[in-house]
């Protein structure tokens, strides 16, 4: 159950709405207003001026400045002090022409970051190519101590290749010496 008791809120009593004439009305009352005071800032031409001149001036500009004067209109204290909002970004649109394909690219801080990491990378490899870094060091020391087991170990098989050829060969001259006899 809403608070208080009751059932529905205070919202929506009292609406009202006003009609299209009536906006329409208010719209050419604040642009009479607006020229009045232009006019007076001119020279106050405005108020000795003919009444026709100013209705054929009405019925033309109408049509074309009705969206322009309602936007430029200002509310409240708007109109007497110029704000300048720092946050406020006014887009400016360049051409073509205008394009500065030439001058250098800024780049964002994670690309900066990106190109120097490869840079270090690339550095890192040429050393350790070059054999300057304390892993290339290790690599080679370890190559060495495998080549130097490899080596031991062909000459073992060599060796035992080269005694069973003996034996082997031993073994035949035994034979054919038996086989003489």
């Amino acid at each position: 159950m809403p608070k208080g008791g009751r059932k529905g809120g205070h919202k929506g009593r009292a609406r009202q709405y006003t009609s299209p004439e009536e906006i329409d009305a208010q719209l050419q009352a604040e642009k009479q207003k607006a020229r009045e005071e232009e006019e007076q800032e001119e020279g106050g031409e405005g108020a000795t001026g003919d009444p026709k001149k100013e209705k054929k001036s009405l019925d033309s500009d109408e049509s074309d400045e009705d969206d322009e004067d309602y936007q430029q209109k200002r509310k409240g204290v708007e109109g007497l002090i110029d704000i300048e909002n720092p946050n406020r970004v006014i887009q400016t649109t360049k051409k073509v022409t205008q394009l500065d394909l030439d001058g250098p690219k800024e780049l964002s801080r994670r690309e900066r970051e990106e190109i120097e990491k490869q840079k270090a990378k690339e550095r890192y490899m040429k050393m350790h190519l070059a054999g300057k870094t304390e892993q290339a060091k290790a690599d080679l020391a370890r190559l060495a101590i495998i080549r130097k087991q490899r080596e031991e170990a062909a000459r073992k098989k060599e060796e035992e290749r080269k005694a069973k050829d003996e034996a082997a060969m031993a073994g035949k001259r035994l034979q054919s010496l038996s086989l003489n006899k």
